[in-house]
């Protein structure tokens, strides 16, 4: 397939937008007098957001750095000023579409650390089935800007340009009090535009289905489909294999192994138009109880993934993830819906359909997984076969 929702997939045309974008909103900042210089532009794209109609972010600036530990008051900092500041729905940019946050000349050399500094009072989010606008309690460490160490050159003449993948799904946390909260997940991701195409069928499409490329259970690259074509583009993956993980509510996990990115240019196939992916319906149970961190932690919030491993190689990918509520009683609830039935694994191949086979061995058998930043993971098997089931975790250093 040669295009993207009717767009086509060529490196010339994903250059042409992204020249045109970086026209339409001024950078401010400018290098050092007389020394070499180049260009940097920056542009925003994002995962889906689970159970939201909306995530607003406003984006006040970008700033660069040569030095990937120097602080926000510190010499040396070039900046992206966003003037007035751009609210941006998160959602609106999805399946391969970018924002573009503008583009600075500097200095030509190496740099290291990257900041989005966002507005601190005016982010929000619209949850699903909703139309009101709920305000999105944003740590202060956002007015000093979201920390990316990230490393890349600017070349005398020439231009360079970052992509900051903004994941809302992972950065919201809903908290029991009935508040949300805003803890950034971002991540700088390759530009060009490379990746895995699909259709899920159209009768999936109310299911919140959300559809993932991963490595050994690592999440990569998240998204969901079209709302009105079902279909889905996993974007800008850098070259090697994924598992692509498909899941719905009450519905069947599929797993696709072994997709192949072999370029930063590659676009592969895993479903067409003519045979979308069907998940078959799945009792489902809860897994649900509390993930903490002791010592407490203001920044730093967990995570709940539930895992599976199959297949003869064999193959772990997650099927489901959420992040605790740390504003709960007791703090960090968390609570999975997972499927009962077999999941379905298929090897990649470039013909279609792809042959699934599902794997009874381990339908409802799940590693729990508790991770945070700064703390060891913990992780435990379980069986939801027969019924829901409540597992707590303590995270310590």
């Amino acid at each position: 397939m040669n295009t993207i929702f009717g767009f086509p997939k060529t490196k010339t045309l994903l250059w042409l937008i992204a020249f045109l974008s970086a026209l339409l909103i001024a950078g401010c900042g400018s290098g050092s007098g007389g020394a070499p210089s180049g260009t940097l532009g920056v542009f925003l794209t994002d995962a889906p957001a689970c159970g939201f109609n909306k995530v607003n972010i406003t984006v006040n600036q970008v700033r660069v750095h040569e030095n990937s530990t120097a602080e926000d008051t510190a010499l040396g900092w070039h900046d992206i000023t966003l003037n007035p500041a751009q609210k941006i729905d998160l959602l609106s940019l999805n399946n391969g579409t970018f924002f573009s946050l503008g583009q600075i000349p500097l200095p030509a050399g190496r740099y290291t650390q990257v900041r989005l500094v966002l507005n601190a009072n005016a982010n929000t989010a619209i949850l699903a089935g909703s139309t009101t606008e709920i305000p999105l309690v944003t740590p202060s460490a956002v007015q000093t800007g979201i920390k990316l160490v990230n490393q890349f050159d600017v070349l005398a003449g020439q231009r360079a340009d970052l992509m900051l993948d903004f994941n809302a799904c992972q950065s919201i946390v809903k908290r029991g009090n009935g508040t949300l909260a805003l803890k950034p997940v971002v991540r700088v991701i390759p530009f060009a535009l490379n990746g895995i195409d699909g259709f899920v069928d159209a009768a999936l499409l109310n299911n919140n289905v959300v559809v993932t490329a991963q490595q050994n259970g690592v999440i990569v690259q998240t998204t969901a489909p079209n709302a009105a074509t079902g279909e889905f583009f996993l974007s800008r993956l850098a070259p090697g294999n994924y598992d692509v993980v498909i899941t719905a509510d009450g519905r069947i996990t599929e797993i696709i192994t072994g997709v192949p990115i072999a370029s930063t240019t590659s676009v592969v196939n895993v479903s067409d138009s003519n045979a979308p992916i069907t998940l078959p319906v799945s009792t489902t149970h809860i897994a649900s109880g509390a993930a903490s961190l002791n010592p407490i932690s203001t920044t730093e919030v967990a995570f709940v993934a539930a895992k599976q491993t199959l297949g003869t190689a064999p193959t772990t990918v997650t099927v489901k993830f959420v992040a605790a509520d740390d504003a709960s009683t007791p703090s960090g609830a968390y609570a999975l819906n997972l499927p009962v039935d077999a999941p379905l694994l298929g090897q990649f191949t470039s013909t279609l359909p792809i042959a699934m086979t599902a794997q009874s061995g381990v339908a409802a058998q799940y590693t729990l997984e508790a991770t945070a930043n700064g703390y060891q993971t913990q992780s435990i098997n379980v069986d939801v076969s027969a019924a829901d089931l409540v597992q707590d975790f303590v995270l310590g250093p």
